[in-house]
């Protein structure tokens, strides 16, 4: 597992902040090692951290008072996340769950908006995730609505192929095939079948809980 301080020399928003402003911020958060099915936010609580993925993936979702299930987002390794309930002040409206062992980072509310008081391009990232994650549910609300399938999955792929949301240089993402079939919405089947297509056509490069991605734009022109 890396450290806190390897995470967030990796964060671009870090990266702007001066010494004693990044000194400041490592100093007031904790690192929680979470287990498979670990949670570390129940849907209710009091919003009272910003959240970063150092190693591992969890998710964000809710559950029915009849049972159904649906997972809004996954979140791999360099994601940060948690800033829409932070800065409404509110109580989660989804449980976070680690997917498979996580490192995961909590910055407190205090430390949130006192960057958002003190830093302009920190402010800058925040309204870009929002923008980026508005984007994200309107086109899988699309997706769910207008299309297939294989339009689906390689909409969820592409997304957390992300440069801004979900850092990541080798353009792979650790995901077992159930873990996306729930991100989708799709039966574990369903969404294998859909990887197999994509597979053949070129576009990605499905392994053991791993997907490589071979062309980002054609994942993207999936229609």
């Amino acid at each position: 597992m890396r450290s806190l301080s390897k995470f967030l020399l990796a964060s671009s928003w870090a990266a702007t902040l001066s010494a004693e402003q990044l000194l400041r911020v490592r100093n007031s958060m904790v690192v929680r090692e979470l287990r498979t099915g670990n949670f570390a936010y129940h849907r209710g609580d009091m919003a009272n951290d910003w959240m970063g993925v150092i190693d591992g993936l969890v998710k964000c979702t809710t559950v029915s008072d009849t049972g159904k299930s649906v997972t809004f987002v996954a979140l791999p390794t360099n994601s940060w996340f948690g800033e829409g309930s932070l800065l409404k002040q509110e109580q989660f409206k989804y449980d976070v769950i680690a997917l498979r062992q996580t490192s995961l980072a909590f910055m407190p509310k205090a430390t949130f908006f006192w960057l958002l008081d003190n830093s302009i391009p920190f402010n800058r990232f925040i309204l870009n995730q929002l923008n980026k994650r508005l984007g994200y549910y309107v086109g899988a609300f699309e997706h769910a609505h207008l299309f297939g399938p294989e339009e689906r999955v390689a909409h969820a792929i592409a997304t957390m192929m992300d440069p801004e949301l979900y850092p990541n240089s080798e353009n792979c993402i650790e995901i077992s095939n159930e873990e996306l079939a729930r991100l989708v919405g799709l039966s574990r089947q369903t969404t294998s079948q859909a990887l197999q297509a994509l597979e053949k056509v070129g576009l990605i490069a499905a392994k053991y809980r791993m997907i490589k991605v071979l062309d980002i734009v054609g994942l993207l022109n999936v229609h």
